[in-house]
């Protein structure tokens, strides 16, 4: 079996002229780009609409992509911008702020019994972290960034980011992280629909779509 093409040489194909090609990379980061932008924005729907347009913005400026951070970290930093921009049309989130978790924002285990309702769970704690927190979080434990591309994509340094990293997991730990038998990586579970209804209206409003 050959080796998967990287996502550069990928990149070279679509700016050579191979539209198809760009299906590729949705695909391979499609869960990542909308982990991100929801953990902005804490809605689905808005955060599907961040991630095609996203798409768009790169796909239409991917012959200036010269390569001195990942594809993937590029493609990131896009789709923060887009899902600031429409967070920006409502109340506003800034990144920068730090600020104090609030007490008892989530319900207890107590009042979700079933395992099933775990998940649920998490994803409700997850939503209830200050801004400043969530966005960290979700990209670092839930997507499993470095520090160095997380600081790269929200404009923070790695210290800054392992901050709020660590008040984020002290805001969840105490009462829900040890009582839960899911994993932080299935939060926000990517459905194949949502994956193939991007990728479907991505290539719809690519130029040159049929």
């Amino acid at each position: 079996m050959e080796p998967a093409l990287s996502d550069e040489r990928i990149a070279e194909q679509v700016v050579g002229g191979d539209r198809d090609a760009f299906e590729v990379i949705m695909r391979r980061h499609n869960q990542r780009l909308f982990r991100t932008a929801r953990a902005i924005l804490k809605d689905d729907a808005e955060a599907e609409d961040a991630v095609q347009q996203g798409y768009l913005s790169a796909y239409r400026s991917l012959d200036s992509f010269r390569g001195e951070a990942r594809l993937a970290t590029w493609l990131t930093r896009i789709v923060v911008h887009e899902a600031l921009r429409r967070r920006k049309r409502g109340r506003f989130a800034d990144l920068s702020v730090v600020e104090e978790p609030e007490e008892e924002r989530v319900p207890s285990p107590e009042e979700h019994a079933s395992r099933g309702e775990l998940r649920i769970l998490l994803e409700r704690a997850i939503d209830s972290l200050p801004d400043s927190y969530r966005v960290v979080f979700v990209m670092r434990d839930v997507q499993e960034m470095t520090s160095r591309e997380v600081g790269a994509c929200l404009d923070m340094t790695e210290e800054a980011v392992r901050v709020r990293l660590h008040r984020a997991r002290r805001a969840l730990r105490e009462w829900l992280m040890e009582q839960m038998d899911t994993k932080a990586s299935d939060a926000f579970r990517f459905a194949g629909t949502r994956c193939d209804r991007i990728v479907a209206y991505v290539l719809r409003e690519l130029p040159g779509a049929l």
